[in-house]
């Protein structure tokens, strides 16, 4: 049976965006909650949706949320947060709890399909708090009862990325760019695509109970993508990889500094795998219906078109100004 009104959680963000626009597409009610109405202008004024405030964190917020919807998408993530075994409280709260209060409620309202956001190298062993908590949170949509679809993608670039955006606004004030874990290897996955394959799956009875990788076409070192970001800025920069010890000793420097940091511990360990598909060559399965889009055809275009006044905005995004 098709889903026409959808929750999506996360909807306002860099993903959620893409999601949202491509659901009203296809003429399906959306709902997209927020803590800020004001900061979702970009969605307010689209048809057939609805952005509420609201705290997902609370059961009787999303019951109500969950009122006359059949399908709901889970985006929320954050890649920094306090330290703690085997994670701090701000992993625990948006990458597990947030998951398990989620299809709990779901299930006491008969909502059946659930649509869930992780990352490549999740896993509840695994080095990082972030990997570690995303695990878990993986495991408690495993163990539910709903019909739900996980997807696990490489780092994402696209228009409004805080990755390839980071290195081509750091080349317009930084002569030199010394760069932690130079040779960790990245598959970025394009924006587009990995919206397509969520909406593309929301009804397809194949998807449901599966776990999907999502990456690109191809593998590129860390400092690759460096070097791509800056030339494709127009201001091509030396990259220097930094020492283990140096490296993170840059790290807790840029934890102590206000905002969120542009590199922290955690990130580091969590570069100690490599963020690439398990098959290689990677290629998207087909019950996903998409069609994978180059790095340098896609980023070029909008790295190549940003301004000095945008890029700045990614440091005051950053640090919340």
């Amino acid at each position: 049976m098709p889903h026409t009104n959808i929750l999506v959680i996360g909807g306002a963000g860099f993903v959620g965006r893409h999601i949202v626009n491509r659901l009203i597409d296809r003429g399906l009610n959306v709902t997209v909650p927020v803590r800020r109405r004001a900061r979702a202008q970009h969605l307010i004024m689209l048809p057939t949706i609805d952005v509420v405030e609201a705290n997902v964190h609370d059961d009787a917020t999303l019951n109500r949320l969950l009122d006359g919807r059949d399908a709901v998408i889970n985006l929320v993530g954050i890649l920094q947060g306090s330290r703690g075994t085997p994670y701090g409280a701000e992993f625990a709260r948006a990458h597990v709890e947030l998951p398990r209060r989620i299809v709990r409620q779901c299930e006491a309202r008969g909502v059946r399909r659930y649509l869930h956001m992780s990352s490549l190298g999740a896993d509840s062993n695994g080095p990082s708090m972030y990997q570690r908590s995303k695990g878990d949170g993986e495991a408690a949509v495993r163990t539910s009862p709903l019909d739900w679809t996980i997807f696990q993608p490489s780092v994402i670039f696209g228009p409004e990325d805080r990755f390839l955006n980071t290195f081509a606004a750091l080349a317009m004030v930084a002569p030199v760019l010394p760069i932690a874990n130079a040779g960790a290897r990245f598959q970025p996955v394009y924006v587009g695509d990995v919206a397509d394959a969520f909406v593309n799956a929301l009804d397809n009875p194949k998807t449901v109970r599966r776990t999907y990788e999502l990456a690109g076409p191809r593998i590129y070192t860390l400092r690759e993508l460096v070097k791509f970001a800056t030339r494709a800025a127009g201001h091509p920069r030396p990259v220097i990889g930094l020492p283990a010890g140096l490296a993170r000793a840059q790290a807790m420097m840029m934890e102590l500094a206000p905002g969120e940091p542009m590199m922290s511990r955690d990130n580091l360990d969590s570069m100690q795998r490599d963020n690439i598909a398990s098959t290689q060559p990677y290629t998207a399965p087909a019950e996903l219906g998409i069609e994978l889009h180059p790095m340098e055809t896609e980023a070029a275009a909008y790295l190549s078109g940003q301004g000095l006044r945008a890029r700045l905005g990614t440091f005051r995004a950053r640090a919340h100004r």
